[in-house]
């Protein structure tokens, strides 16, 4: 016997994943969202929902009053996933006497393990390796670069009560830790209304693993082994695997008994997450805990057969744990992709706007689990995270686990708004990433000037030119078609070949195609290559065998200047196929010339313009800050171009 009605106080993926398992437990749902998510899935998904404001989410997901009020009107005997209605929930329980359960753990444990400075003191007191630092409110800037010498550079600033990577800045000299106290003090004001930092040693090169512990509210805790979350770009985690590649089972054990010593000194019950940062030598240091269900919590639930929500609503209800230590098993490999729209051409990843034109998720691949909060029509707005969907997929060992993942990212179709598959792709094929060979700085260390999409090799480069040469061709074929019957032929001909010439990058080639039967026979640089596929062209999603060897593409688009992109091994291509004739007339064709931007200052994307430092008339030189903008809570300062007058 648990809950009869649960409310769900979040959205997105989160809360459709929620809402599965309180399908499969019996329990009914009440989903809250505010105005611009009234057609949301997870709204759709819930049996009942409620309006509780308008987009900003301190308005809407973080109005108490509110959430407060659908509560009692619904009477939800619990409410799931915000840690923020925990404390609200206790409040309400005294004055109401109406029983709220809140579905995670107590609101002390939410405090202590909430607040960097306080979670960290706790950690010491109960023998957990903590990284040497400065806990406390840092009054100025001066006071800031005198902890940070004693510390030793290089040192990390960031806000207390902060999380998701937002107002951490590094610091290696006295000049950066001043701009870092500026940058950091003001968003952790603006996102959490506290202004205490921390500043501790910044470990070099270091894996970012954690642990998944468990706990209920009899004093038994487990921990249900690690998580590899070290991919990252601006300290947000991109691709996490479970196990690590990198742990034996000593230091595992070791961190999994540090994690659990730490749940029962704060009383912990519910599912939480141990974060430790682990250096070279394999020493592991306690970063902080999240007690909360982490994003990142499939790829657990994959090797151990564990339902992580199940269990959270279980312990909310009073019962015990059902398992022991020793019946925790690592069952295979699972690798969970977060699949974001945004353009990592853009520093790994600038935010993404639009409606999702197109969407179709993998899940007729074998062995994949997609958990998304959208469907095809779902608009992904500048209010909320730009996350898409987390693509999780298992095998009996790692390398199963990453091809899987490799043909899951082909297949999925998205369109409508920039998205990071093409890095996801480049990331879990990368020879560095294959060996396990990775740190928190693999994303930097490897595109030290930025991601810019797939290297052809010559071979992939003449294959992705024989497959677009074929589907120009399969399109010719077809238009020539008319209800399935040939048009009345004004010549008696039927074409078996045709010369082409193809445009990719700064090159341009020539491709003779001929058909054979169902294939396409292509010469590309002198070499044949035999081209076959069903040409479903109104299908998203093409399967192609080139020599034998079997590809995923997508069109993306086309045009009638013969200009068409290609998505081929996750990024996307921009071909231009011409005829022969129609190529060696092209060159007669003016050329548009570019606009110069270089004394516009754009936005790389939307958001909201929180500060500006100059005004007209101004001089300004090359690097000067001009504004502040702020987009999906992160705050970005814009600069000059080049020097010149506003």
């Amino acid at each position: 016997q648990t809950f009869e009605k649960l409310l769900i106080a979040n959205r997105g993926e989160i809360a459709c994943r929620v809402i599965k398992t309180c399908k499969k437990m019996g329990i009914k749902t009440v989903a809250i969202h505010s105005d611009v998510d009234a057609n949301a899935v997870h709204v759709k998904m819930a049996d009942e929902s409620v309006c509780v404001g308008p987009a900003p989410t301190s308005k809407s997901y973080l109005n108490m009053d509110a959430i407060m009020e659908v509560i009692r009107k619904t009477r939800a005997q619990a409410v799931s996933l915000n840690e923020s209605i925990c404390c609200s929930c206790f409040i309400y329980r005294k004055q109401k006497s109406q029983s709220v359960t809140f579905i995670g753990p107590d609101t002390h444990a939410i405090q202590a393990m909430g607040d960097k400075i306080e979670s960290k003191l706790l950690a010491k007191n109960a023998k957990v390796n903590t990284i040497p630092g400065f806990d406390g409110v840092v009054k100025d800037a001066d006071e800031a670069v005198r902890i940070a010498r004693e510390i030793g550079y290089p040192v990390m600033i960031k806000a207390s009560a902060g999380g998701g990577g937002k107002g951490m800045r590094i610091a290696w000299d006295d000049e950066e830790t001043r701009e870092g106290f500026r940058f950091s003090s003001q968003e952790a004001a603006s996102s959490f209304g506290d202004d205490r930092l921390l500043i501790e040693k910044f470990i070099d090169n270091p894996r970012h693993i954690e642990i998944q512990i468990l706990a209920d509210k009899h004093g038994n805790a487990l921990w249900l082994n690690e998580r590899e979350c070290s991919i990252q770009r601006r300290n947000q985690k991109v691709v996490e695997e479970a196990p690590s590649t990198f742990l034996d089972p000593e230091t595992r054990r070791a961190m999994g008994e540090q994690a659990v010593a730490l749940a029962k000194a704060v009383k912990y019950s519910s599912a939480g997450t141990v974060e430790f940062l682990v250096d070279s030598s394999k020493n592991f240091y306690f970063l902080e805990m999240n007690t909360r269900l982490q994003v990142e919590h499939p790829v657990t639930e994959c090797i151990t057969g564990l339902d992580l929500v199940q269990e959270m609503i279980r312990v909310a209800k009073g019962y015990p744990l059902r398992h022991k230590q020793a019946d925790i098993p690592i069952n295979g490999w699972a690798v969970e992709c977060r699949v974001y729209a945004e353009d990592p051409y853009k520093s790994f990843g600038l935010p993404s706007i639009g409606k999702l034109s197109q969407y179709q998720e993998p899940l007729h691949v074998p062995s994949v689990r997609v958990d998304s909060g959208i469907q095809q029509g779902s608009d992904i707005s500048i209010y909320y995270d730009p996350m898409i969907s987390k693509l999780i997929t298992y095998g009996s060992n790692r390398a199963e686990a990453l091809k899987r993942m490799e043909e899951a990212l082909d297949n999925y179709v998205i369109r409508g708004v920039a998205h990071n598959i093409s890095l996801l792709r480049e990331v879990i094929i990368h020879p560095r990433f294959v060996q396990g060979d990775i740190s928190t700085k693999f994303l930097p260390e490897v595109y030290p000037d930025g991601f810019k999409g797939h290297k052809l090799t010559d071979l992939e480069r003449r294959e992705l030119l024989a497959t677009s040469a074929s589907l120009y061709v399969a399109e010719q074929l077809r238009s020539q078609r008319f209800l399935g019957t040939p048009r009345i032929p004004i010549a008696k001909s039927k074409r078996r070949s045709w010369e082409l010439s193809v445009r990719l990058g700064d090159g341009i080639y020539p491709v003779a195609v001929s058909k054979d039967g169902s294939s396409f026979s292509v010469e590309v640089d002198g070499m044949k290559l035999n081209v076959t596929s069903e040409w479903n062209l109104a299908s998203p999603l093409l399967s192609v065998t080139i020599d034998g060897t079997q590809r995923t593409i997508q069109r993306i688009s086309r045009s009638a200047s013969g200009e068409t992109s290609i998505q081929f091994l996750g990024t996307v291509y921009k071909l231009q196929i011409l005829t022969k004739v129609a190529a060696e007339l092209s060159k007669y064709m003016p050329e548009k010339v570019e606009e110069d931007t270089s004394s516009i200052l754009r936005s790389p994307m939307p958001g909201t313009v929180v500060a500006v430092s100059v005004k007209p008339g101004d001089t300004v030189s090359e690097g000067q800050e001009i504004c502040v903008i702020e987009a999906m809570k992160m705050q970005n300062s814009m600069i000059a171009a080049k020097t010149g007058k506003v």
